[in-house]
């Protein structure tokens, strides 16, 4: 199952023995579903810093370079050789990567923030699916995840053991959304609608809380959707309903059902049924579709982008339709060197910006953007695009109307992704040159939202209720006794790299 010639992968090597494992990537890594890009000149001098500071500060500390960058000091020296290369875009000092205590207690006081991440993943036991193991070797070994790093990833680390390590006990999420992804071949489905809500069940019950929710996915077009979808609101009562409108994203050269969200025919009587199910939340996946894959898949490329979005948006204004990716086109083989050239010329990133206009150009206040792969891609590549794009995104919509998701767990443990945003800022003089608003401190109205208020407000939960129901909950009882005993965060990530 892979998109690659046998000439692309001979020229590739595995990241998790040819990519430098820092505390954050320090170049693209791909699955097998697309070819890297090489490292940047700004990459390789962000890694020489980072190589430079963890070995100078870990002697100090009595710690190797791999050990210093497994902590929050490790971290923070990352994002300190970040801005010597990009610019003051994130919140640290020196003086925070050279003081294990100083790091350590910031940390600490962040961590009880509320997070709730709408967009998490793991695989079904006896999947065929490879690619994202290689995709969790390449995020390790390019540093995009220290905890990633050193280790040899199989198939078990994609699997709900691991999951749920890497979302509740190696960072500061409290409540996760299970997703998954279809498919016309019934085995490629990253977990089947009901194996999703099982692990819901299975993580409510054991926590004692509800640190768990889960979509189903639905598949306009295949036989029998509409009927699965009334045994689905019948017998497994979905948190929200997700879906492709490519169709097929696993095999997009056999894709027989794209679809689209304005279709009255096909998607409003679906529509009518969640509602009068008493759901209202339609999550849907746009984007990572930059012109290399469109070149290769053009017929896909009209469902992969937000044509479709303003007037389901208009004609449905009781659903809240949550844009995964926020419609990020260039991801999955794209350069964000290219979208930051991109939005320099013009202001604008296709498809972010088109969906960010939405709700002025259409009235309509139901559409939200979710980061996934958006915030982590951009964070590596190109940081100031990620300070552009979450500019986009707040003036479009507003901060309220912005949800936290990271797609974790293919690059890891989210922690990585989590301390990009608290610490990020969008500079000054973009601020002025766009009218985008700053994006303030780590527990500011803005980011709090993002992080968390907005989605909780949509599943109708009480953000401060559920952190005192979490706060003695028998997952953080054991994250409490994990943490005594010395987290073992891998920091891994998976995939290729271009050959150095």
């Amino acid at each position: 199952m892979s998109l690659l010639s046998d000439k692309e992968l001979k020229s590739l090597r595995p990241a998790e023995t040819h990519a430098f494992a820092s505390p954050i990537p320090t170049q693209v890594v791909s699955s097998d579903e697309f070819y890297p890009t090489p490292q940047t000149a700004r990459q390789r001098r962000v890694e020489a810093r980072m190589k430079e500071l963890g070995d100078t500060l870990a002697r100090r500390q009595g710690l190797s370079r791999r050990k210093f960058f497994q902590t929050a000091a490790g971290m923070a020296a990352a994002f300190v050789a970040m801005n010597e290369v990009y610019g003051p875009l994130y919140a640290v000092s020196p003086a925070e990567a050279a003081t294990p205590d100083l790091a350590r207690d910031r940390a600490l006081a962040q961590a009880k923030q509320f997070v709730m991440d709408v967009h998490t993943h793991f695989l079904r036991p006896g999947t065929r699916i490879q690619t994202f193991v290689n995709q969790r070797k390449a995020v390790g070994q390019a540093g995009w995840n220290p905890a990633l790093a050193g280790k040899e990833q199989t198939i078990d680390d994609l699997m709900y053991a691991n999951w749920f390590k890497e979302v509740y006990l190696d960072s500061d999420t409290k409540i996760a959304m299970i997703s998954g992804a279809p498919s016309d071949i019934p085995a490629d489905w990253f977990l089947t609608n009901e194996m999703k809500f099982d692990a819901r069940e299975k993580v409510n019950k054991e926590a004692g809380s509800r640190r768990l929710l889960s979509h189903a996915i639905f598949t306009p077009g295949q036989p029998g959707w509409l009927d699965r979808v009334d045994m689905e609101i019948e017998k497994l009562r979905p948190d929200s309903w997700k879906g492709y409108t490519i169709g097929d994203n696993t095999n997009k050269n056999i894709s027989k059902y794209p679809w689209r969200l304005d279709d009255e025919k096909v998607t409003y009587p679906f529509y009518e049924k969640i509602l009068k199910a008493g759901n209202n939340i339609v999550c849907v996946h746009k984007g990572l579709f930059p012109p290399s894959v469109e070149k290769d898949f053009p017929h896909l490329l009209a469902y992969s982008d937000v044509r479709d979005v303003g007037k389901a948006a208009k004609d449905w204004p009781q659903i809240n339709f949550v844009i995964y990716h926020s419609a990020y086109r260039w991801a999955g083989g794209g350069k964000a060197e290219d979208a930051f050239a991109q939005f320099e010329q013009t202001g604008r990133v296709e498809w972010t910006s088109d969906l960010a206009e939405i709700p002025e150009k259409f009235g309509v206040t139901n559409v939200y953007g979710d980061l996934g792969q958006i915030f982590a891609q951009t964070t590596v590549a190109a940081p100031r695009l990620s300070a552009a794009l979450m500019g986009i995104l707040i003036k479009g919509f507003g901060h309220d109307h912005v949800v936290w998701g990271t797609d974790a767990i293919w690059t890891g443990s989210p922690q990585w992704q989590i301390e990009s945003l608290r610490r990020l800022e969008i500079p000054e003089e973009m601020q002025k040159k766009y009218g985008f608003k700053p994006l303030g401190p780590a527990d500011g109205p803005v980011k709090t939202a993002i992080f968390g208020e907005n989605s909780a407000r949509m599943y109708k939960i009480d953000p401060k209720k559920a952190q005192i129901d979490l706060d003695r909950d028998r997952v953080t009882v054991a994250k409490a006794e994990y943490e005594r005993n010395g987290p073992a965060r891998s920091n891994l990530r998976y995939g290729y790299v271009v050959r150095g």
